[in-house]
């Protein structure tokens, strides 16, 4: 048999393998949307689900406040002239070692 034949044989008796896979995973339990088929009937019988609000296309805003705000995020504030703050920890005795047995 010719490497094509026996590469064509391979890939058509996996993809059937893997069909009859699916068909045979028969499973007795219950999927986490289960059991609440009048809630989901209802939804999807709703006219306008939609918020009335929703339809509102004048955002209120003010100018001068946004313009400032898109200046302080293009120019950020000078970084305060703080010292550096040096903290020790504790890490364990200074010296001490004891002898392993």
């Amino acid at each position: 048999m010719s490497r094509n034949k026996l590469l064509l044989v391979f890939l058509g008796t996996s993809l059937l393998a893997g069909c009859a896979a699916d068909y045979l995973n028969n499973y007795d339990t219950m999927t986490l949307a289960s059991g609440d088929s009048q809630k989901g009937n209802q939804l999807l019988q709703t006219v306008d689900p939609y918020s009335p609000a929703s339809n509102n296309t004048k955002i209120e805003g003010d100018g001068a406040r946004s313009v400032g705000v898109v200046q302080k995020y293009k120019i950020p504030p000078a970084a305060a002239s703080t010292p550096a703050t040096n903290m020790t920890v504790n890490v364990g005795s200074t010296g001490a070692t004891t002898p392993m047995n």
